[in-house]
């Protein structure tokens, strides 16, 4: 059998047990919910092991970023997935008079998750829990650039799961693209703009709904008023984590002219204080994940205009933790997302023009400002686009299951997290609900004598 008829028997095999309807009971989704918690929560230190195998990150940040944010999401869903699940009654029109209406939130039925590479178990087993909660099936597509990761993920889910509810496959961008012209009922993708574009294109040949979490320049403005010496350690600590592969992380920093100098001296302490005079023997730093991408950064480093840091080390992938002043629009650095530890940092004047410079780009994954002044931040959370923001903090926003997460325009499309990760692998299904008596004669033919009445009634609603 060849690859592609062997992943198109297992998304059968899927559709077939879907069609049996055992997903759909609500006991049902939480037992799987709590049976993948209760599997996360045991393989804590292998997820941790993987973690450190495939980008040397750091156990801290891995059970802060991939293991806890999971373990939380799972008790929020089992906490609220009941009141998710009920019919939801909405008011019924006079139209329809005698109805009941309501609106059933309906499984789409077997989901293709494909997963990221920077936070490779989270962002691959976070999605996957809006499709259990929403009684789907999935399939997941691990990254390939974490191979520890990815066959951890395999073995986690073959373990404790049949492979007609939930399956791994693994493999290169082959296998991601034999996937994708597969008939699945939905789609979700984690990864860049780039790759993005080549998944909706196979959705739309066949009208597969997708959510697309995808990334770009996430501006971080500051202006005078902003405590600098807060600003700097929660702007180091968004765009250092995991090395800056993050996809909410700092792309650039804006800040007002006048208070530049300060604030740069501070994020370079802050860079001391966090990772050491030497970041290389720094426990808590991450390394790059792979040759590839080392090289694409190293080729970004403007060696002229680093503030602090600016260290490499091909052998291990090392790049410090590096911070560039004197940056101009037109600089390489800021014609695409860094997605690595380099900071580059830009000057405004004012409010307005640093509003205008960051909406004459794409609209971004995330958006910060740091400032006490209410006006201030109402001008940028009004005036401004982004998938998500924080005032007076980076990142974090990520973190709260009420919050839906996303983006906009290229930045992403659909969310997730919490309630939104039920929603985004459930359609909404109207029903109208009629009872065969009384059965009013007006809607039907003949109409002569009831179009002037028709329109007296309209006049009332």
């Amino acid at each position: 059998m060849r690859p592609s008829e062997s992943l198109n028997a297992l998304v059968q095999q899927q559709k077939a047990f879907f069609n049996t309807g055992q997903t759909r009971p609500l006991a049902f989704r939480l037992q799987m919910l709590r049976r993948l918690g209760q599997a996360i929560a045991r393989e804590e230190e292998a997820i941790t092991a993987a973690l450190a195998a495939d980008f040397g990150k750091p156990p801290f940040e891995t059970y802060a970023t991939e293991i806890a944010i999971l373990l939380s999401e799972i008790k929020f869903m089992e906490r609220h997935l009941a009141k998710w699940t009920k019919l939801k009654r909405v008011k019924s029109s006079f139209l329809n008079f005698p109805s009941s209406d309501a609106i059933y939130a309906e499984p789409y039925g077997v989901s293709l998750v494909i997963g990221a590479w920077n936070y490779p178990f989270q962002l691959t087993l976070s999605p996957m829990l809006g499709a259990i909660a929403a009684g789907c099936c999935a399939i997941l597509k691990p990254s390939e650039l974490t191979p520890a990761t990815s066959q951890l993920i395999a073995r986690l889910i073959q373990e404790h799961f049949p492979a007609e509810y939930l399956a791994v496959v693994q493999g290169g961008p082959e296998v991601s693209q034999a996937l994708l012209e597969l008939p699945f009922d939905k789609i979700f993708f984690t990864g860049s703009v780039p790759v993005g574009r080549i998944v909706a294109q196979a959705a739309a040949r066949q009208l597969i709904p997708v959510t697309l979490e995808l990334g770009g320049k996430s501006p971080c403005l500051v202006d005078e008023t902003a405590n600098l010496t807060v600003a700097a350690r929660r702007i180091v600590w968004g765009k250092f984590l995991n090395a800056g592969q993050t996809c909410v992380a700092p792309d650039y920093i804006l800040v007002q002219e006048q208070v530049a100098g300060p604030l740069l001296e501070k994020l370079a302490q802050t860079l001391t204080d966090f990772y050491g005079a030497n970041p290389a023997q720094s426990p808590d730093f991450a390394r790059i994940i792979n040759d590839r991408h080392f090289q694409r950064l190293q080729g970004l480093i403007d060696k002229e205009r680093v503030y602090a840091g600016g260290e490499t080390d091909a052998s291990t992938r090392y790049m410090a933790p590096t911070l560039l002043s004197g940056i101009t629009w037109d600089h390489p650095l800021m014609q695409d997302e860094i997605f690595g530890p380099l900071l580059p940092v830009l000057t405004y004047q004012d409010l307005p023009q640093a509003i205008a410079q960051v909406n004459a780009r794409p609209k971004p994954l995330a958006l910060y400002f740091f400032s006490e002044d209410k006006k201030a931040k109402e001008m940028v959370l009004t005036q401004t686009s982004s998938g998500g923001m924080c005032l007076n903090d980076t990142v974090s926003h990520l973190a709260n299951p009420h919050l839906p997460f996303g983006g906009v325009g290229t930045s992403g499309h659909g969310n997730y997290h919490g309630k939104a990760s039920f929603e985004a692998f459930s359609h909404q299904k109207s029903v109208l609900m009629k009872p065969s008596t009384p059965d009013l004669p007006l809607r039907y033919p003949p109409y002569q004598k009831k179009l002037d009445w028709m329109k007296r009634a309209f006049k009332w609603l």
